[in-house]
């Protein structure tokens, strides 16, 4: 059975980070994927993917047929796969998919017709299971890929890093077009400073600014509580649709002379080196959060609401802290938050939580999908067979 993976994401975000290190992995259990991308998806050419990749792009799900393999295929989409290919089932396909994003709030019916979904969390798998989806027993959970290097230390120093546009133009909105075709010829008068940590605490957003992330409606319970905090200031790096900088900037006029943009950048580990702590977006719509990963790789302590995904992946008081979700509370055990992390001698070592960060690392995930890889090879066997075996059975986590 050969394995096809389809991603067609035209913008590069975490389930791109997550589909490059599945490739790695299954190249070290001796699987070959034929990646389907999108043809303006030009990321994929650097994200280090292993030899046994094949990438074959397109514009569209129309465009996939002609682009599949002879013979048997295990199908696995990042996301739910494409309705052609579940509407015309072979039973030489074995249908799965990802599960990127929890269905909670969501309709989890976009992966009926699958064989096996693979949930990121236990968050995202609990979910799946109460919506009837087949549901793998085990959370894949993904990767920190900076676990093997130490955070840097700036010492006050300037890091590498410059202003970036602060928009990721959606161009399925004329809007979005429109504007995306006016801020090249406005770029030259913009300043590009390099960036310099200020003075005082510094909480960092490290994310694209999307939707799901509800950084709006976050900072409108944490903005009023931050203007009381004249010492703490907000560095964003990351970039969005108008809407999305548009809402946020509303939400955090409270504290505007406190908070700037960078935009997008290279150097990841430059980004958490130049931080005290990442501040999470709010939990619900949220599947894992790789960058909370990637910052407590990288020594950077996490700032994030109590309930899950955030549960499975900080570890109080070790690698980062919790606070009640403002939404109920109206940010007064963020402040509580705020007045003990101020007053803390000495900052945690997310890094040094060797246990903690172990079930995050690149071995760990290989044995995680090692049964996968079996299970796949057992379907196979049975359907050449013509007999039916049932899948392990669902697991709440």
């Amino acid at each position: 059975m050969r394995l096809v993976q389809i991603n067609l994401q035209p913008h590069f975000g975490g389930g791109e980070v997550y589909t490059a290190f599945l490739c790695r992995a299954l190249d070290r259990l001796g699987v070959a994927t034929r990646l389907i991308a999108h043809r303006d998806a030009g990321f994929w050419n650097r994200l280090d993917l292993p030899a046994s990749t094949e990438i074959r792009r397109v514009t569209a799900a129309a465009e996939i047929p002609p682009v599949l393999p002879d013979g048997a295929l295990w199908l696995l989409g990042h996301g739910p796969l494409p309705a052609l290919l579940l509407q015309h089932r072979r039973a030489d396909r074995l249908l799965t998919a990802i599960a990127h994003m929890p269905v909670q709030g969501r309709n989890p019916r976009i992966f009926d017709g699958h064989d096996q979904v693979f949930p990121v969390s236990a968050w995202v798998g609990e979910g799946l299971a109460d919506a009837g989806v087949p549901t793998w027993p085990s959370p894949l959970y993904g990767v920190a890929e900076l676990a093997d290097l130490a955070r840097r230390e700036v010492a006050g120093a300037p890091c590498r890093l410059r202003r970036n546009s602060r928009y990721d133009w959606d161009k399925r909105k004329a809007r979005d077009r429109l504007l995306a075709l006016f801020e090249p010829l406005v770029a030259p008068l913009r300043a590009r400073p390099d960036y310099v940590r200020r003075p005082g605490l510094t909480l960092g957003i490290v994310s694209r600014l999307t939707p799901i992330k509800q950084f709006p409606l976050l900072f409108a319970r944490l903005a009023p509580v931050l203007a009381r905090y004249p010492a703490v200031n907000l560095e964003i790096f990351g970039s969005g649709g108008y809407a999305s900088v548009r809402d946020l900037d509303r939400e955090l006029a409270p504290i505007a002379g406190r908070v700037r943009y960078w935009g997008q950048q290279s150097d990841v580990r430059a980004v958490y080196a130049g931080l005290d702590y990442l501040l999470a977006g709010l939990p619900e719509k949220e599947a894992l959060g790789l960058n909370v990963i990637e910052a407590q790789a990288c020594d950077l302590p996490v700032l994030a609401v109590d309930a899950p995904p955030f549960t499975e992946t900080v570890a109080e008081g070790l690698t980062g802290f919790f606070y009640r979700d403002p939404r109920e509370d109206g940010g007064a055990d963020f402040a509580r938050l705020l007045d003990r992390v101020l007053a803390r001698p000495a900052p945690l070592r997310p890094a040094a939580e060797s246990g903690h960060l172990a079930r995050f690392s690149a071995a760990a995930f290989v044995e995680r999908l090692r049964p996968v890889v079996e299970w796949t090879q057992t379907r196979t066997q049975t359907r050449t067979q013509t007999r039916t075996q049932t899948p392990p059975q669902t697991q709440r986590t």
